[in-house]
């Protein structure tokens, strides 16, 4: 299989921001001897980099069929040596095969999943008794670009898609769309505030280790931090959550 140059380039985006993923919980875990779920792995490269740092099996999901051809190949011809320990399939983790993991991760994907509460249940019924989730994800759709561009103005306005309000910007899409969409969710944005977010970890039966909210290098980022603290704002001005909930 010949591999697009363009997801070469994402897959190589990827590695350069694994190190500062894994930062923003204060380091990679350690993953010797790991059973290890990755939840949304795109492109692979966390997953390729998990079986390098000693794990002894790597699953990654994704339901994006070609993103998963593509890791499977680019292991295939680059990393020869982790495909014994390495897995990928294109499959809801609640349809995967039974089986259990010491530690399940997600990048960049929780804002997404429209069934945020159902994954995390099956979150808790995969991971062993100890085990942990690693979850990082943003920007939250009421944040300044919480439409991950699907608004497309033209200019980068922040909050655009929430001032305009669902109806306003589902007409503005569908003037682009061969197929009209009726709802923003079946953009695949879930549309969730830090408060829900926060309610529904709550109530997953996981115990929550560590919560950090705004999460960044930028100094755009640490203004909109500081915002958040002020009553009323922080569902607005939080991008991103990172956390590590365990299972007791």
């Amino acid at each position: 299989m010949t591999l697009n140059p363009d997801d070469l380039a994402y897959f190589a985006r990827g590695v350069r921001d694994n190190p500062r993923f894994w930062a923003r919980f204060g380091g990679m875990p350690d993953l010797q001897g790991k059973r290890v779920l990755d939840i949304g792995c795109g492109h692979g490269s966390l997953c390729v980099d998990m079986a390098a740092a000693g794990a002894a099996q790597v699953v990654g999901l994704d339901l994006n069929c070609r993103l998963i051809a593509f890791a499977e190949a680019y292991v295939a011809q680059f990393r020869p040596e982790l495909q014994p320990r390495l897995t990928f399939a294109c499959q809801d983790l609640r349809e995967y095969p039974p089986g259990e993991f010491d530690l399940i991760v997600s990048k960049d994907t929780f804002e997404h999943v429209l069934d945020l509460e159902g994954l995390l249940a099956e979150i808790r019924r995969r991971l062993t008794p100890g085990g942990r989730l690693y979850a990082g994800f943003g920007p939250l759709y009421h944040s300044p670009f919480g439409d991950h561009d699907a608004v497309r103005l033209g200019v980068r306005l922040p909050w655009a898609h929430v001032l305009m309000g669902e109806r306003r910007v589902i007409a503005h899409v569908n003037r682009r769309r061969r197929v009209p969409i009726q709802a923003i969710r079946e953009l695949g944005l879930n549309q969730l505030r830090l408060r829900d977010y926060r309610r529904l970890f709550a109530a997953c039966g996981l115990t929550t280790v560590a919560w950090w909210t705004n999460r960044t290098e930028h100094p755009l980022g640490k203004i909109l931090a500081v915002l958040a603290h002020i009553p009323g704002l922080a569902d607005y001005t939080t991008f991103n959550i990172y956390c590590i909930l365990e299972k007791r």
